[in-house]
């Protein structure tokens, strides 16, 4: 080293540091300066410098050991903020992890609660051909659900037996395909859950919403099995002590047809000074035994067999839950984060 010049080592040594700077602070100070360090050995070539070049040549040394520890100095702090962030003994970062749709989570619960008295789940097309969705359920050609201005028409050919394309306005779509499946031989015990759609939309209907249908026929089916049914549903979902009540409707494709209540769950279906349900019940949605023309269009003898019928929606079945308290169904499909996370 003495033989070579003592300013040259020491820009040497600074280009050196410089490729050494992914290593180990304390190993590069012990390194460049130590007590045996590079700088010592550079430093002791002092005394093989001319007289008149040994004041520049300390300004030079004293260059270089600042220019060493700030290198070495910065390396270290770098080290030591990479550190805390890799500390292994902290706990690690878990993921931001989503979850199932509160519809989803609603549809998955109704499906359970069905199949665990029978019921075979199913799903038939949301887009379907005019007769399931309104001729095979005794709907007469001037109903006024067959008007563009409840239902979404699609713009194609219609077919000469079948009629016009139609979004499905209700899950009922699936009744007279589900008694061609079974190639009209009973016993069924279909749910059926799909979207449907109509030319709704305001705090309680949304043009693309979810239905639940479910369809019962055998021999002997009365009115008795469907209050059963909905009593047992009403607990299910909604909790000991629920209760469920019909009330004289009309609907074309069952016969006798009832409106469905569910007691509130709120005030006990007392309707004392309660302000969500006025009178202590909930309108849920329709049910009714099988209309007779229903089963001829499925091909089954309304003499020898009978069945019962309900549809609901699950976004009004589900915002009806204890503590939820939710005022607009559009919520669920807004993209709200904060409204959704909740769930």
């Amino acid at each position: 080293m003495s033989q070579q010049d003592p300013l040259q080592l020491c820009k040497d040594l600074l280009i050196q540091i410089d490729q050494e700077l992914d290593q180990n602070a304390e190993s590069l100070r012990i390194k460049y300066l130590g007590k045996n360090g590079l700088f010592k050995n550079v430093s002791a070539l002092i005394k093989n410098v001319p007289n008149e070049q040994k004041k520049a040549f300390g300004q030079e040394l004293n260059q270089l050991k600042n220019k060493l520890e700030n290198k070495i100095a910065d390396l270290e702090s770098q080290q030591k903020q990479t550190k805390e962030k890799i500390d292994l003994t902290l706990p690690g970062k878990k993921h931001q992890v989503g979850h199932i749709h509160p519809i989803s989570q609603a549809i998955e619960e109704i499906s359970q609660i069905f199949e665990k008295i029978g019921f075979n789940r199913v799903r038939y097309p949301e887009v379907d051909w005019d007769y399931y969705v309104f001729e095979a359920l005794n709907m007469p050609k001037n109903h006024p659900a067959r008007d563009e201005w409840e239902t979404f028409f699609v713009d194609t050919q219609p077919d000469p037996k079948m009629g016009k394309m139609v979004m499905t306005t209700h899950t009922s779509n699936g009744q007279v395909r589900e008694m061609e499946r079974l190639k009209s031989k009973p016993p069924i015990r279909m749910i059926n859950v799909a979207r449907t759609y109509r030319r709704q939309s305001d705090a309680t209907h949304t043009q693309m919403f979810h239905q639940f249908e479910g369809l019962v026929i055998d021999k002997g089916i009365n009115i008795q099995h469907l209050k059963g049914t909905l009593d047992y549903f009403a607990e299910s979902f909604y909790g000991p002590g629920t209760k469920s009540r019909i009330r004289p409707f009309h609907f074309k494709f069952t016969e006798p047809s009832f409106e469905v209540d569910f007691s509130c769950h709120i005030c006990g279906g007392t309707g004392k000074n309660c302000r969500f349900c006025k009178s202590g019940w909930h309108e849920v949605g329709g049910a009714g035994m099988v209309h007779p023309n229903v089963l001829k269009a499925g091909g089954i003898d309304p003499d020898i067999y009978t069945g019962f019928a309900f549809g609901w929606g699950v976004e009004r079945t589900y915002t009806l839950k204890k503590g939820l308290n939710i005022d607009d169904i559009r919520l669920f499909y807004s993209g709200n984060l904060e409204f959704l996370e909740q769930f």
